[in-house]
């Protein structure tokens, strides 16, 4: 492919190129037209599979070709019925999996679009966000710091621009981009400082740029050309059970050869041991395990997306389940980030105001905490002249309420409008004549307004600077002299509210009653002699659900660590109020941090609960040092710097409202509400998943023990084979597979974050889950030999007591799937249908036993018998006592552990 040399065109030639308008962009009739002739701007992807294609890669699997293989055999001896319905029996089931797998597919792909980058497009003049694979040759976009460049393109205006080309360079160091024509021809990708590469990161400055490649044709396109369609993710549950499969398919031929060599060595015809040995293969083989952990594993991704955590990286479902440590930002992950007048303090009294965020709804208390009926005058003045003296504006909109303009002046406005002072009626009625504006050497601004016929200007500022311009102050009555006594005081009100973590804001006013057209432009005139009015003390709250979040997650056994850029006192004020710094818990600064090496933050990061004034590198410190002792760290971030700690935490967290494309690209999960609360929900659920699928393993591993020690013993004991290939093959796939299914829909339960973070290096068969799987199959195959001895004892036919161990075998797997719902806690204080999906997958598989059983041309097919109603009683009778057997090991269990407490 030949390639053009875009760096060396200059602007007109550019422009003629591509016939865009460099102010306006295209039009949109004209963008659409080439999106149909260059396409998506997007990489090749691998085609989706087809549904055959994928029944067939579910027929590939060790487990399935046992089964491919049995049937083989069922003909070969001329059990031409075993073998049809073996294979129609693989072949459903290979369907059934494809279909719940193909929803997991599109369910998982629909996640990932819901993170894919936007890009700022300048199309007929107008600003748009647009999904990045919209872009078309020829499209103007924006870019700033924290945003990924959506195609191949060529500047038309840079200001201090930085790019990340790492990824298509390797070069870690940001390169600095400018407009310049390059006249040379072909030039390294890391020579054109004056193009930006699909796939590149903007770390500083800001540029517009003009698309010349889209899709594969850009750099990246070309480099993706060259590699290997990569793998789908898989967790490492998944490979676990991958090799569990392979060792269980090893195990069930080992079977098969040690049950034939015995048989044929009692004498035992051939095709009878066949058949036998192909019942054990089949009882071995847990057909549905792979699969059930994969729908289980894409259930629960979106269920986390439901609440607002949208999954990434599969992995990271099973890490979220042993986080044992949350590191936060505070504004607008702990705190709402809405800043809030909170306190007010005017003619030496002090006011509360309550309400949080920007709904104008609060009320205004007394020193005393009583609300006041009305506000007194100089209250009033404060709240008007701070309402005046604002830019921002609040509306109320259908949605709710709209702002606009800084936070610290929103919260202003929103102030006033608790005491029904409203903006548009206000300014209306005292239009602002005049202004200095708001410079951060003089760090003040000031209005002109005409209040009662007589102009008077407001001025708002920091409180120090402010209060060097005053002369006099109000007090209750009137304004008086503003002496050193009086000033030393006002400055330790000011620090007081600033201990308390709140910003303060000081305003005061004066009088022009000579002024009426030309009004003092200078600070120096307009700026003093004022009279100081109050203090405003403002806050970002603390999200309401945070406080709890933050307990929910200590009483899991998760510390929670504020990490923010902002003052000490103000982290630590907040941090009391959400009960995140506990007695004992240390607070520390980013200049404590530069001032040790990594040993010794290692030694202090257990006991630190509050970092403050932390630069993004301190964050990357910070992870390394609390791995380093073992902790599974889940980190917030959103700005483009905080890209490697993301990457160096195991849950990496991107915030889905401020947070930057680059971050969101360097995470594991994005948190679509910026909300604290929202890791501690999908930390939860991860809890959750992690559980459900080990109930769901147990319960199809205890069932197949079962089955196999059903046939062995009786096959030792010379009773014959109880069981057929396709009668055990429709337990695994029909009446079990709805149940496995429906255990991964089990809801969090009771006391789950109650409980310490399990270790990320456990075994999937951890806590005696594996003593368990085999003591629970002995008590399956132990109800279902009784049943057979009864039923030999009583001399019914042979066909009709093989049902009877069928239908036990069934009824005691059924039951059992209530049993797994939880390792350790009992099915009656859990609730009998708590999980209504088990509840429904138990009727089902419930009425497929009864199918096979009372419908004519099933009763043929799967060799079953009509029972008789002592027959159904003694079934039932003996299905409950796999229930009765766990609920008492869980009782003595529990027992134990309640004295080994006690003994402590």
């Amino acid at each position: 492919m030949i390639e053009k040399n875009w760096h060396a065109l200059d602007v007109g030639s550019l422009q003629q190129e591509f016939k865009t308008d460099l102010e306006r962009g295209l039009n949109t009739e004209e963008a659409d037209a080439r999106l149909k002739t260059f396409g998506p701007n997007a990489l090749e992807e691998e085609p989706p599979r087809s549904f055959f294609v994928m029944i067939y890669n579910q027929l590939k699997d060790v487990l399935v070709l046992i089964l491919i293989a049995a049937a083989l055999i069922s003909a070969f001896i001329g059990e031409w019925r075993d073998s049809i319905v073996i294979l129609i029996i693989v072949i459903l089931n290979g369907t059934i999996r494809s279909i719940k797998e193909n929803k997991a597919r599109y369910a998982m792909k629909a996640l990932k679009d819901m993170t894919k980058p936007l890009a700022k497009v300048i199309r007929g003049g107008n600003l748009l966000q647009i999904s990045s694979e919209k872009v078309v040759p020829g499209d103007l976009f924006l870019v700033e710091a924290g945003d990924f460049v959506p195609a191949d393109s060529r500047l038309i205006e840079a200001a201090s621009l930085y790019v990340d080309e790492s990824a298509l360079t390797g070069e870690s160091i940001p390169v600095e981009k400018d407009t310049a024509v390059i006249n040379t021809g072909q030039l390294a990708v890391g020579d054109r400082k004056n193009m930006l590469f699909m796939g590149t990161a903007v770390t500083g400055g800001r540029g517009k740029a003009l698309v010349v490649e889209t899709g594969m044709k850009t750099q990246l396109g070309r480099i993706a050309e060259l590699l290997e369609t990569a793998e789908e993710e898989s967790t490492p549950l998944q490979q676990r059970l991958a090799s569990l499969g392979k060792v269980l398919g090893i195990a069930a031929g080992a079977i098969v050869v040690v049950v034939l060599a015995l048989g044929l060595y009692r004498g035992i015809p051939l095709p009878e041991m066949f058949m036998v040995s192909i019942s054990l293969a089949v009882a071995a083989v847990p057909e549905g395990l792979t699969a059930v952990v994969t729908i289980v594993l894409a259930m629960g991704v979106t269920r986390m997306s439901q609440r607002q955590a949208i999954i990434r990286r599969l992995p990271a479902v099973e890490t979220l389940g042993a986080a044992t440590v949350i590191c936060s930002d505070k504004t607008g992950t702990l705190t709402k980030n809405e800043m809030t007048v909170t306190g007010i303090f005017v003619a030496d009294s002090f006011f509360q105001v309550t309400g949080s965020g920007y709904e104008p709804e609060g009320k205004f208390l007394d020193k005393n905490g009583k609300e006041m009926s009305s506000l007194d005058t100089n209250l009033d003045l404060l709240l008007l002249g701070g309402l005046l003296n604002s830019d921002a504006q609040l509306e109320q909109t259908d949605t709710g309420y709209q702002v606009a303009g800084d936070p610290t002046e929103v919260a202003l406005v929103v102030a006033a409008a608790k005491a029904g002072i409203t903006k548009k009626e206000t300014e209306t009625k005292y239009p602002r004549l005049a202004e200095i504006p708001f410079d951060s050497n003089r760090k003040m601004m000031t209005t002109f307004h005409l209040l009662s016929g007589t102009v008077q200007s407001f001025t708002k500022g920091a409180p120090d600077v402010l209060l060097s311009r005053c002369s006099k102050v109000l007090s209750a009555k009137e304004p008086v002299l503003l002496d050193e006594g009086i000033r030393k005081h006002l400055l330790e009100v000011n620090s007081g509210f600033a201990l308390q973590g709140q910003r303060v804001l000081a305003l005061a006013t004066r009088l022009w009653p000579e002024v009426k057209e030309n009004y003092p432009k200078e600070s120096d005139t307009a700026e003093r002699d004022l009279t100081f009015i109050g203090f405003y003390a403002i806050q970002d709250p603390p999200r309401p659900e945070a406080k709890e979040a933050v307990a929910v997650s200590r009483g899991a056994g998760i510390r929670s660590i504020m990490i923010t850029g902002d003052h000490r006192d103000t982290a630590i004020a907040i941090a009391k109020e959400l009960d995140l710094l506990q007695p004992g818990d240390e607070v520390m600064t980013g200049d404590q941090i530069e001032m040790i090496d990594e040993e010794g933050l290692r030694k202090v990061a257990n006991k630190v609960a509050v970092y403050a004034r932390v630069s993004p590198e301190h964050k990357l410190r910070i992870v390394s040092a609390l791995k380093h002792h073992g902790h599974v760290v889940a980190m917030t971030g959103d700005g483009v710097n905080d890209a490697p700690a993301l990457k160096r935490a195991d849950i990496g967290a991107a915030m889905g409202i401020s947070g930057t494309e680059v971050a969101r690209g360097a995470s594991d999960m994005v948190l679509r509400d910026d909300n604290f609360a929202t890791i501690v929900k999908a930390i939860e659920e991860g809890r959750t998943i992690y559980n459900n699928i080990r109930s769901s393993v147990q319960f199809l591993l205890s069932c197949n023990a079962g089955e196999i020690i059903t046939i062995f013993v009786a096959l030792l004991l010379g009773l014959g084979n109880p069981l057929t290939p396709i009668q055990i093959l429709w337990m695994n796939l029909v009446t079990d597979g709805a149940p496995a299914l429906a255990l991964g829909l089990e809801p969090p339960l009771k006391g789950l974050m109650k409980k310490p973070p399990r270790n990320p290096r456990e075994g999937l068969f951890a806590g005696g889950m594996g003593a368990k799987i085999l003591w629970q199959g002995f008590v399956i195959g132990a109800m279902c030999l009784v049943c057979y001895f009864i039923g030999l004892r009583q001399g019914l036919p042979v066909k009709q007591v093989h049902t009877m161990v069928f239908a036990t075998l069934c009824m005691c797997q059924l039951v059992h799937s209530f049993n797994v719902r939880s390792l350790d806690q009992s099915l009656f204080s859990i609730g009998f249908f708590t999980n209504r999906s088990l509840v429904l997958a138990n009727v089902l598989s419930v009425s497929a036993l009864l199918s096979v059983i009372f419908v004519p041309f099933l009763r043929d097919m799967f060799g079953t018998e009509l029972l008789q109603l002592n027959n159904w009683l003694l079934v039932l009778g003996l299905s409950i006592v796999p229930l009765v057997a766990v609920e008492i090991s869980k009782a003595i269990g529990k027992l134990s552990i309640t004295a080994q407490k006690k003994n402590k």
